[in-house]
């Protein structure tokens, strides 16, 4: 039966819902990173279905747990961040050589399918639960602690994988194929993709509306840059080890003014892993659990063409709104926040929606003034995030696990991880976590 993806069931996307009622009931053990790269070489053991079938491996391993032990798996089919395989071009020989191919050529190379991984991991064996989380881990994250919850599964992987091939981002796919851009999209897809001049323009509008300015926002991606580089699975640590200054930000170049070169993360090839269980059967494996206290939804809701300050601000706030109801949290029960950052513009909105330190509406630029660092009172994005570590939306994820483990190394906040948050990816689209120490 093909794999389909996840029904509106699985996801909390209202209000008023109250407690999750699998609240502390479903717990991630281990995790799994491939090695990071900024293009496919086109060698068969760095391709999208290897470096997936590896980080599998990594987080099975990282758990403690045999493979005929997991009995699902969630993922998301989508893996591009950037150009399309062309079409003229031939698969690679040595590729279908080695693995064994679904009824789409490009599957483990330009996407992933439950049937590539489990046709190519037969001992998998005992997978009989597989769903797919649409667009990126935080989805797929969100639908695996449902599926776990709801006893659809008891160990469940969670994969999202990511192939950078060469050409300019986004260049040669959907409207940006072409010379010109007709209809809507010549106002909301001027440069072939939204996200950049959106977050660009709304950002603008939130500095007029609360006195703000770009300048503000430095020592945000500056320490961004500095938690990736404590990040030795992150792409900038393994390959351009480069400390960023205030200086270095304040001269990059424009690319949708007011966002610049460093306010957008760099697409890289990775396939990151989860395993998540139930808290019964986390007793038996190698790592400290970690609690989900909640998850959430929120979809876009916008009157026009593109959104607007004030809906990018009501859906931030509405999110943090569910995330303290379905978790019976409060703000002041977070130790840190880790939230999406591929354009460190918006990243304000998800704090200022969270309260996160008591930040208020127009307050996140000034709290970007205050010691933010992990060995500070109030650390922010302690991942480093995409920005800090490359384009996988799951380092974000990651950290906040390892912080509560302890096992975050050099990236380790200075005060008691018990709880936090993790979420992506805009602020009106967005799935979210929240990650817990203890049960209660």
């Amino acid at each position: 039966m093909p794999t389909e993806n996840a029904p509106p069931s699985m996801y909390r996307a209202k209000e008023g819902l109250g407690v999750w009622e699998h609240r502390g009931k479903v717990v991630a053990v281990g995790i799994g990173v491939s090695p990071t790269a900024r293009r496919w070489d086109e060698t068969t053991d760095t391709s999208l279905g290897a470096w997936s079938i590896l980080a599998l491996q990594r987080a099975m391993e990282d758990a403690g747990v045999s493979p005929d032990q997991v009995d699902g798996l969630v993922m998301a089919q989508d893996t591009s961040t950037g150009s399309p395989w062309p079409t003229d071009k031939p698969i690679p020989q040595d590729f279908l050589n080695t693995y064994k191919s679904t009824d789409n050529p490009l599957d483990g190379i330009a996407r992933l399918s439950s049937e590539w991984i489990l046709q190519n991991m037969p001992e998998l064996s005992n997978v009989d639960f597989t769903m797919y989380g649409p667009g990126c881990m935080s989805n797929a994250l969100v639908v695996g602690a449902q599926a776990v919850g709801e006893g659809l599964t008891d160990v469940c992987l969670v994969l999202k994988g990511w192939h950078n091939f060469g050409g300019r981002y986004y260049v040669g796919q959907g409207a940006a194929a072409g010379d010109t851009i007709g209809g809507g999209g010549k106002w909301t897809g001027l440069w072939g993709t939204v996200a950049c001049y959106n977050t660009a323009m709304i950002f603008e509008s939130y500095c007029r509306k609360y006195g703000k300015n770009h300048d503000m926002m430095a020592p945000f991606v500056v320490n961004e840059k500095r938690n990736g580089l404590l990040y030795p699975e992150g792409f900038w640590a393994q390959h351009r080890p480069e400390p960023l200054s205030v200086e270095d930000y304040l001269a990059a170049r424009w690319i949708a003014k007011p966002a610049n070169l460093f306010d957008n993360d760099l697409p890289i090839c990775v396939s990151g892993a989860f395993l998540l269980t139930t808290e019964e059967r986390a007793r038996d494996m190698k790592q400290k659990p970690v609690y989900i206290l909640n998850h959430t939804r929120t979809a876009p809701e916008q009157r026009s063409v593109v959104p607007t300050l004030e809906e990018w601000q009501a859906a931030a706030d509405s999110t943090g709104r569910k995330l303290y109801e379905g978790s019976g949290l409060t703000p002041s029960d977070l130790s840190f926040e880790n939230m999406y950052d591929g354009f460190t513009l918006f990243h304000q909105f998800h704090l200022e929606g969270l309260r996160f330190a008591g930040v208020q509406p127009g307050e996140a630029l000034d709290f970007y003034q205050t010691d933010i660092s992990i060995e500070g009172p109030n650390p922010a994005s302690p991942s480093g995030g995409n920005a800090g570590a490359g384009r996988t939306r799951f380092w974000l994820h990651m950290d906040s696990v390892l912080q509560i483990q302890g096992r975050a190394g050099a990236r380790q906040i200075h005060r008691p991880a018990e709880a936090g948050v993790s979420g992506a990816f805009f602020p009106d689209n967005n799935y979210s976590v929240v990650w817990a120490a203890r049960a209660d």
